[in-house]
């Protein structure tokens, strides 16, 4: 009796929550069936059964034909392949073999690169990632290996994210990242053949476009300290945020507003930085703990120095944590800019201009060593990078040599 073995694209019937089912190759052997799902889910009405196409009604009908087309041909190969060498072969045996390995798939890597940010406790990490590998998935319609994220494929998906997001093109590189990662992720895994890998010489080049980072001068910072905000409490209190970002070489908000007393032992601030989880220590500058002097008797079982998290989240629980954070943010630069007019500061302020004001200050004055020290970075030539767009005199005296002043 011949050994035989069959495959064929069906259209499951387990509805998923959008009114969609998922469409799969059916490998029956011996009356015995497995099912390899593709990634692909339709509405009925876009299935022909009979032709074992997706119908012309689906917007993307001609490349989801093309990638089934692929699909099953391989299948097929692989089917007869298996029985011809294998006489004792059965249905779930073949399965495995026409199957990938497991997490092969850009999908499957997208979402293993995604949990392990979390498992990692990279909170700004995944809350920045995740929606970019959304925006990843929503391009590629459905799962593809990662043959076919090629260099085209990628470059279009940057023009795409530009027209349908009207995304910069610092944005748009960010997500070219984050597909980097994930193929990194991958080829570790060893769920892709390095030779498929898109980035690198000769290849796709991730370049930032140079950003002009502007922050405030020293008169800024004098007219912030001493504008007179009694009668706004909530205006005095953003000013306490942002002062206090300033007075430690421009801390994050993360970490402003996770602060706890018992972060400061002896006159000293001991923290991690959130980002990196750097951990050093830093004086308290007297100008700061005028600032803690004004929150001193809202001590309670939190021991947040600030109000922001209090009561509002579980502190246990990081990711929550990092959204309230997001959430607080909006109306604290709000805020600023109404402090920023009391204050007579024409420029933009938020509580990340903090931190460049603090660079733009310094400028050539601290070593970039120390600025290193300072701003937590995990090299210097982080923070040469950032430091460059406050580093002025040399560029200015050259001019000045030239033209006079």
């Amino acid at each position: 009796m011949g050994i035989t073995a069959t495959t064929k694209i069906v259209l499951r019937q387990k509805q998923k929550k959008d009114g969609t089912y998922p469409l799969a190759i059916r490998i029956t052997k011996d009356r015995k069936t497995s099912f390899i799902h593709l990634g692909v889910s339709l509405h009925e009405n876009q299935w022909d059964e009979e032709a074992q196409t997706v119908k012309k009604s689906h917007p993307n009908s001609t490349r989801l034909n093309q990638f089934i087309k692929k699909k099953i041909s391989e299948s097929t190969d692989t089917a007869l392949d298996a029985v011809n060498t294998q006489a004792a072969t059965s249905a779930k045996t073949i399965k495995q073999k026409i199957k990938p390995a497991s997490g092969s798939s850009v999908f499957a890597q997208a979402d293993l690169y995604i949990s392990r940010l979390e498992a990692d406790r990279k909170y700004n990490r995944h809350s920045a990632d995740k929606p970019r590998v959304k925006h990843l998935k929503e391009f590629l319609k459905h799962d593809i290996p990662f043959s076919e994220l090629t260099m085209p494929m990628l470059k279009r998906f940057k023009t795409w994210l530009k027209a349908e997001y009207e995304m910069s093109e610092r944005s748009a590189i960010n997500h070219w990242v984050v597909v980097r990662s994930i193929f990194s992720q991958a080829v570790d895994e060893k769920a892709c053949d390095p030779k498929y890998y898109p980035f690198g010489k000769g290849k796709l080049q991730i370049k930032f476009p140079e950003s002009l980072k502007i922050g405030g001068t020293s008169e800024d910072v004098t007219a912030i300290e001493y504008v007179d905000l009694t009668e706004y409490p909530e205006l005095n209190h953003v000013r306490n945020l942002w002062l206090f970002s300033f007075y430690f070489a421009g801390m994050r908000v993360s970490d402003v507003l996770r602060m706890k007393w018992a972060d400061f032992q002896n006159g000293r601030l001991y923290y991690s930085m959130g980002k990196n989880n750097k951990a050093d220590s830093l004086k308290v500058p007297e100008k700061a703990q005028q600032i803690l002097n004004q929150y001193i008797d809202q001590k309670d079982d939190t021991d947040l120095v600030f109000p922001e998290l209090k009561g509002l989240v579980n502190l246990n629980d990081p990711f929550a944590v990092q959204r309230c954070i997001k959430v607080k943010l909006k109306p604290i630069n709000e805020n600023l800019k109404e402090v920023a007019k009391k204050s007579g500061v024409s420029k933009k302020i938020s509580m990340h201009i903090s931190r460049h004001t603090f660079g733009n200050i310094s400028g050539d004055k601290i070593p970039v060593q120390m600025l290193q020290k300072l701003y937590r970075h995990s090299t210097v030539t982080t923070t040469i990078g950032y430091q460059a767009s406050f580093i002025n005199k040399s560029a200015d005296d050259a001019l000045d040599a030239v033209i006079g002043k």
